[in-house]
């Protein structure tokens, strides 16, 4: 699908809906029907139980709701694309029969992808940095919303052992590389925002770097989305290795990545992360 491609940096296209992110960031829940997923893992592995979540989510200010059938948590298992497929597609499905919110599917298999659209998904979001041709392809022919997040490696080698020279450089470079392959194949690129994959294939040092440069991100003119809620790299810092008690910090993150200028927040808790947004918002400049 060829659009002219002159983008907007606060605009984010996805479908039937159109974000402008200039002033007020989205909230995006994350629903994990799986069963080995770090944080919630198991809690949501019936369609059921995960649509019931997905209006408490809704309820609690969540604007875009993110449906993952693949743990991604380093060291997983990867899993068949049918068994993706039987976790996610009636899940999918139940909540955009009974909803109008925004979804997305966190998904590496165009396969899944594929099908996540046509039962009623309008973003893709891809760990991967959409690596696989066949989902660059799936998404030129779509009008999908797109999150790009930077891995190195895969989830079940990323943390064996991450090396950058300069990782803020390296992230930016790799997404710049992208968006001029998208932009090749006639993706608008205000469809695309970036994640810069806080915890994937990234130690310690190399997520802190990225927290704190996250503007030198924002010089490619495409919203950032932020995804720390709840990760091992709290835990380390701060010695609370209960994942439960790592939701403070989470919030933390949230008002200083807001600050920063991220603007779309992929988090556990969709209450507190929109209050901790808001009042970010009330007080800036």
């Amino acid at each position: 699908m060829n659009e002219s491609n002159t983008g907007r940096a606060s605009i984010w296209r996805a479908g039937r809906f159109t974000w402008d992110l200039s002033e007020k960031a989205l909230v995006m829940g994350i629903l994990n029907v799986t069963p080995d997923s770090f944080s919630d893992g198991g809690s949501y592995d019936t369609v059921d139980k995960a649509v019931g979540h997905a209006h408490e989510m809704i309820v609690e200010g969540a604007d875009i709701l993110d449906i993952g059938g693949e743990s991604t948590r380093p060291g997983s298992r990867s899993v068949t694309i049918e068994e993706e497929l039987s976790r996610t597609i009636p899940v999918i499905e139940r909540i955009r029969g009974e909803t109008q919110s925004a979804i997305s599917i966190d998904t590496s298999k165009p396969e899944v992808a594929r099908a996540a659209l046509k039962a009623g998904a309008d973003i893709i979001n891809d760990v991967t940095c959409f690596r696989d041709p066949e989902m660059k392809s799936l998404c030129a022919d779509s009008n999908c919303g797109m999150v790009a997040m930077h891995m190195q490696g895969s989830p079940q080698t990323m943390q064996s052992s991450p090396s950058y020279e300069n990782v803020v450089a390296e992230v930016t470079a790799s997404f710049s590389k992208l968006l001029t392959e998208l932009r090749e194949r006639g993706v608008h690129v205000e469809r695309v925002v970036l994640d810069p994959g806080i915890g994937f294939g990234k130690l310690l040092d190399h997520n802190l770097a990225l927290l704190k440069e996250l503007p030198l991100l924002l010089q490619l003119h495409r919203p950032i989305l932020i995804g720390v809620s709840r990760k091992s790299f709290i835990g380390s810092l701060l010695g609370c290795e209960p994942v439960v008690e790592r939701e403070v910090s989470t919030l933390a993150l949230s008002a200083f990545t807001r600050i920063q200028g991220g603007m779309i927040h992929r988090v556990h808790s969709s209450a507190a992360n929109r209050e901790a947004l808001r009042m970010t918002e009330a007080v800036l400049p």
